[in-house]
């Protein structure tokens, strides 16, 4: 028999349960009862699994136990060799290897702030995160670790030779013991714990601040999403809970969905994570008939380039019962796709965002073949309205900025006071979707108010880029804007106008930006305009109008 929403959630989070929930002080903030109450507590927890396997990276296996052993070895030698102390910032710089999860461990359970830096930045933006942070430590691979020694941090190498007093991550961790203990050190849940960066709207990226309690709640809310499906398709949670799971990472563990929507929440359940150094559809297909994946976290052009791929078929894709991702928009064509090519499969989809520690709100199961075009329902720790400009809230069915509560929100951003009080008032964050609820509860985004493409779940903001384009000799006006695409959602787009007897090209801008942004942010397609761009009274560019403009046109 399927039950309703409420009585799902009623029999998941009843007294006693797993999901059982309780107030934050007098907040109104309702937290997961029995949610670790920091990253240290889920990396002891974790080593409980002992030899399960936990990370799959090509031809290497990494048990619970063996991550726990390296994770407590590196986490004493940040102490003794590099003075690491609570709150001190630990960056780490690389793509996904298992030392990836470990260091990020190690700085964790040291009682440090673990600062992941996105591996995609340029030099100069690489620069900029681990002075903003004002890392103590830097962990990265070699190719990261080439572009930051600039910076005079002390520096640990990952999977290459270290140069210039750094030093390589097995000489720093040495011999490692059975009985090595993790470092004492005292956390309670709202100590500080991680830095991701996110795109800031003007200038430099903003570092987000998230506590240990939004760590310790995120595996919490993944698995209460997973739990409400099997529970409300007449199944038994308790069966869908002890099966193991073993997901296929298609994303990087530096953005908060590959950390805390997968790995967090693998190492919660004590099931394996496979890790890509970098999406390849091919080599996907490969690793779930070879390390008998059941499910695979990503982006929405994760799951199309998957099944799009000619030798699709080929494959043994018996294993793989769910297909979640988030991190952009899921046009509805590609549960069509989903259910023509996979069927019997679980797709879901996710809303969160790097100031919600990833999942906030979930579509799946029935619900989401329902309501393709929804987002969903928030979990029942979150709390979600729609506001208008001044803050009032919205009626059922209005449009407006959708805001969110919960234990999953983060701190504030890092160092920006003004920043943070904006973003954040009274305990809401403002997303800067504009969205409706319906009358059911379910959530849509129906624009973003902040001026953003997202491509392939990267966010661009476009006056990042407008900047850098302005910062050419030729430019005279900018304007970027995002365009569609099947597989990456929006592709990032220019209108250009040049200067009077100015010439440029597209391929030369290209090359102009290469060497000031990351190459996610620099635009594929270009059209150079001789007119003005369409501006309203105030000066700003109509961005709707002018994309209706040009999409209809050749590139130049």
């Amino acid at each position: 028999m399927s039950l309703t929403h409420a009585q799902a959630q009623a029999q998941l989070t009843g007294p006693g349960q797993l999901f059982e929930m309780e107030e934050i002080g007098d907040t109104g903030v309702r937290t997961w009862k029995h949610a670790p109450a920091s990253y240290r507590a889920l990396l002891e927890m974790s080593r409980f699994h002992g030899e399960k396997l936990f990370l799959v990276y090509e031809d290497e296996h990494i048990t619970y136990e063996d991550h726990f052993r390296r994770a407590a070895t590196l986490a004493n030698r940040l102490v003794d060799d590099y003075g690491v102390r609570k709150g001190d910032r630990v960056a780490v710089a690389m793509r996904n290897y298992p030392e990836w999860v470990i260091a990020f461990s190690a700085a964790l359970a040291a009682g440090a702030v673990a600062v992941p830096l996105n591996a995609w930045w340029t030099e100069a933006e690489l620069a900029y995160g681990v002075s903003d942070s004002g890392a103590k430590v830097l962990i990265a691979d070699a190719e990261r670790a080439e572009r930051l020694a600039a910076t005079g941090v002390p520096m640990i190498v990952v999977r290459g030779a270290a140069t210039g007093g750094a030093r390589t991550f097995a000489e720093v961790l040495g011999e490692i013991t059975a009985d090595v203990t993790l470092p004492e050190v005292e956390l309670s849940p709202d100590d500080p714990a991680t830095i991701f960066y996110t795109s800031g709207t003007t200038g430099n990226p903003k570092g987000a601040l998230g506590s240990h309690r939004n760590i310790g709640q995120a595996p919490m809310t993944v698995a209460y999403g997973m739990m409400r499906a099997a529970t409300m398709a007449g199944k038994d949670p308790g069966a869908a809970a002890g099966a193991r799971r073993v997901t296929l990472l298609t994303v990087p563990l530096f953005h908060v969905t590959g950390c805390f929507s997968a790995m967090t929440a693998t190492m919660f359940s004590g099931g394996g994570l496979v890790l890509m150094y970098k999406w390849d559809p091919e080599q996907a297909l490969r690793l779930i008939e070879r390390e008998r994946v059941t499910g695979m976290i990503g982006v929405p052009t994760n799951a199309w380039q998957l099944m799009s791929h000619p030798d699709f078929g080929k494959y043994d894709l018996s294993s793989l019962v769910t297909l979640g991702y988030g991190g952009a928009p899921a046009p509805p064509k590609l549960l069509e796709r989903i259910t023509e090519s996979l069927p019997d499969r679980a797709p879901s989809n996710g809303y969160g965002m790097t100031e919600t520690s990833a999942l906030a709100i979930g579509n799946g199961g029935a619900d989401y073949r329902a309501k393709p075009d929804s987002i969903g329902l928030p979990v029942p720790v979150v709390d979600v309205r729609v506001v208008d400009p001044m803050g009032a809230e919205l009626a059922p069915g209005e449009v407006g900025e959708l805001c969110l509560r919960g234990p999953n929100v983060i701190l504030g951003y890092w160092n920006k006071p003004e920043a943070t009080a904006e973003t954040f008032v009274n305990g809401w964050v403002h997303t800067g979707d504009l969205a409706r609820i319906d009358e059911d509860g379910f959530v849509y985004i129906v624009d973003r108010a902040k001026d953003m493409v997202i491509r392939g779940g990267e966010n661009v903001y476009c006056a990042e880029v407008e900047a850098a384009l302005f910062e050419h000799p030729a430019v005279d006006d900018a304007a970027v804007i995002g365009v569609p695409h099947d597989e990456l959602g929006e592709e990032v787009g220019a209108v250009v106008r040049l200067k009077p007897g100015a010439t440029a090209t597209k391929a030369g801008l290209q090359e102009f930006l290469a060497g000031r942004l990351a190459k996610f942010k620099i635009p594929v397609h270009v059209w150079f305009r001789a007119g003005e761009l369409p501006r309203n009274p105030g000066g700003k560019i109509l961005k709707t109008r002018l994309r209706r403009e040009v999409l209809g046109t050749a590139e130049s």
